[in-house]
């Protein structure tokens, strides 16, 4: 069973735990994945750890090595309680909203989503220690390799699903909340060439439907929804569904928070 030393205590993992079984199966199932899956997975005491290899793994290039990377990213998640709990809420996010989710080992494995959301967590923590070339090295791979272009000083809650992860674009001085869910394509940018604060404030249990557009310095209120293909100008009211070039409010979001129910339907079902 998975365990971590704190303060002379042994504390039990069960995340960890799971991620563990799930892999030591997963190599029974197919043992063509078994070099994989013990150098993510299985040669690692902890979710942190692998994390940092995986991140590590995929951004590697001629210009930084992985040892290197797996350096720095053992150093973020090694003092920053704070980007082991987003790490593990986003993991979890993704088991719970994502259908095509069937066990935890997935997303550390396949889906680069999540892959691209730890690599900012990590560029994140570097922008905020004052390593700005370092965290922009981490945003040009993120990119490169994911398709996923977050800068580095953004600033985003826990438990974000990214689902498909094509082509994400977030900005500088943008703001995602806790428990937000967005699909492919989508745009949290500016409107021009300001310097100053000029990308949107997303606030908790938002949904983003693949495609849409969010640009400017505006709020999206939490528990609101925006329809995939949208293009949104103007701030959106809590628990509003908006939709449109440029969008307009078409309905209620519904009680339960979009991002949880990943309720994408602009009918009268989809309010009650």
């Amino acid at each position: 069973m998975a365990q971590q030393q704190k303060s002379g205590i042994t504390a039990i993992d069960p995340v960890w735990d799971s991620i563990s079984r799930q892999a030591q199966a997963a190599v029974v199932d197919e043992p063509l994945m078994s070099g994989l899956i013990h150098a993510c997975i299985l040669h690692h005491k902890s979710l942190e750890k692998a994390l940092s290899y995986r991140v590590a793994a995929k951004l590697a290039s001629n210009e930084m090595s992985m040892a290197v990377l797996r350096e720095i990213a053992d150093e973020a998640f090694g003092s920053s309680p704070p980007l082991v709990s987003a790490a593990r809420a986003d993991l979890v996010a993704i088991y719970e909203r994502d259908p095509a989710c069937h066990r935890l080992l997935q997303p550390i494995l396949f889906f680069k989503g999540y892959q691209a959301v730890q690599a900012y967590r990590v560029g994140h923590w570097l922008w905020q220690q004052g390593r700005h070339d370092l965290a922009y090295f981490f945003q040009m791979r993120t990119s490169e390799i994911f398709g996923v272009d977050i800068h580095p000083a953004a600033r985003i809650g826990k438990g974000l699903m990214i689902d498909h992860a094509h082509s994400i674009v977030i900005g500088e001085t943008a703001v995602v909340g806790d428990n937000v869910s967005m699909l492919h394509s989508v745009t949290l940018g500016g409107t021009g060439k300001q310097e100053e604060d000029r990308h949107p404030k997303i606030e908790d249990g938002v949904l983003i439907g693949a495609g849409a557009k969010v640009l400017g310095n505006i709020r999206v209120e939490h528990c609101s929804r925006i329809a995939a293909g949208s293009v949104v100008l103007s701030g959106v009211p809590a628990c509003k569904t908006v939709a449109g070039i440029p969008a307009r409010i078409v309905g209620e979001a519904g009680c339960e928070p979009p991002a949880i129910s990943m309720n994408h339907m602009l009918g009268k079902d989809s309010r009650e």
